[in-house]
């Protein structure tokens, strides 16, 4: 059984094409490769336009520089004294926009590349990071603080304390009974979906007997924004993605074997429970603490991993890295336009995440050329 199972795998992967004395489908190898190099030189690609595109935005702002500015302040922050640059542009560049550039970048890949894996574990196309509840359980742990000062940490990060520790309790407690019942995908959903209601409704109870400010507070979090970023947030985000995704990008392959049933997956000695409940794990793991520092911002974990499939397909050793670029990418244009739209005005990241991810969204279901990756 594994026997045929494993020539139905190198099949559907290289293709059936015609068998040579050799018993190597050569014709269909040569196009595989070819394939891969496609999708490696997009990938390329695509790291390179977010550099390209990052010292383009850094030159956005009330204070005008040029690109050359950028490039040579950045330069001279790692080898001192290499141009001269002047000292209100540097300024600018490294205490100011350059946070907010990485932690676009940094939190738009999680973002993305969490989604992907979250909508092939789940088997689910709306699947995003926040299916588990896990904005609603960091909302809790906003209002909570801000109603009740019942804080983890002290000074400017008690919001992201009880943000990050509401979310792991909640994503926490939805694996945790999916692993009791059986980790299934339909499980999963389930659950994510009612405790997501059940912290809803609390956080509008909260809301409801909250005073103005502390309204206002729950307010502004929930509507996600990254004007908040400094190099300590920067730097927390960069550690919990060093961590998480090399341990998600190194179950490609076994998430590539379970798109084919979980029976599928077992018969090629995969363990689809322990896959998904680990992924999910680490998934919870990093969205919790890119919430916890920027808030709800929809869209990106969705529409990402539906874009980087319609292009690449459904390899996820290629669709993991890919959803995480295209994830950078569309929160770098987001925070750019909510920075610069309305000049000296900074608009909340989340809002226009929301303006540009509807279209886009509705633009990938109208044109109906995606097939379902899980059929």
């Amino acid at each position: 059984m594994k026997q045929v199972n494993r020539q139905f795998t190198i099949r559907s992967i290289y293709g059936a094409g015609k068998k040579t004395k050799t018993g190597k489908f050569s014709k269909a190898r040569v196009a595989h490769s070819h394939a891969l190099w496609k999708k490696a030189l997009f990938l390329i690609s695509l790291a390179a336009l977010l550099v390209l595109s990052a010292g383009v935005i850094l030159t956005l702002g009330q204070v005008p520089m040029k690109i050359s500015d950028v490039y040579c302040t950045l330069v001279n922050s790692l080898v001192p004294g290499m141009f001269t640059s002047d000292e209100l542009i540097t300024h600018v560049i490294l205490k100011i926009r350059l946070p907010l550039i990485l932690g676009a970048i940094i939190s738009g890949a999680g973002l993305g590349m969490c989604g992907c894996v979250m909508q092939a574990v789940l088997k689910n196309p709306m699947a995003s990071p926040f299916t588990l509840g896990i904005s609603s359980g960091a909302h809790f742990g906003v209002s909570i603080g801000a109603v009740f000062g019942v804080t983890i940490l002290n000074g400017p990060y008690f919001l992201v304390g009880n943000a990050f520790l509401c979310a792991l309790l909640c994503s926490g407690f939805i694996i945790s009974l999916s692993a009791l019942r059986g980790a299934t995908s339909e499980t999963m959903v389930l659950a994510g979906i009612a405790v997501n209601y059940l912290f809803q409704a609390t956080n509008q109870f909260l809301t409801y007997i909250a005073d103005d400010e502390q309204r206002n507070i729950m307010s502004l979090w929930g509507m996600g924004s990254l004007s908040s970023l400094n190099w300590n947030g920067v730097c927390f985000l960069l550690i919990a993605s060093l961590i998480c995704l090399p341990l998600i990008l190194s179950r490609a392959w076994d998430l590539n074997l379970m798109t084919a049933g979980d029976e599928s997956a077992k018969s090629m000695g995969v363990n689809a429970g322990h896959i998904r409940i680990l992924i999910m794990t680490v998934s919870s793991l990093l969205v919790a603490a890119i919430v916890s520092f920027v808030g709800v911002i929809g869209f990106v974990g969705l529409i990402a991993p539906h874009m980087g499939r319609m292009i690449l397909g459904n390899d996820h050793r290629y669709l993991i890295p890919a959803s995480g670029g295209i994830g950078a990418a569309i929160l770098l244009i987001a925070n750019a336009l909510s920075m610069n739209i309305l000049g000296s005005v900074v608009l909340p990241t989340g809002i226009i995440m929301s303006m540009i991810g509807v279209p886009l969204f509705l633009s990938l279901i109208l044109k109906g050329k995606r097939k379902e990756f899980w059929s």
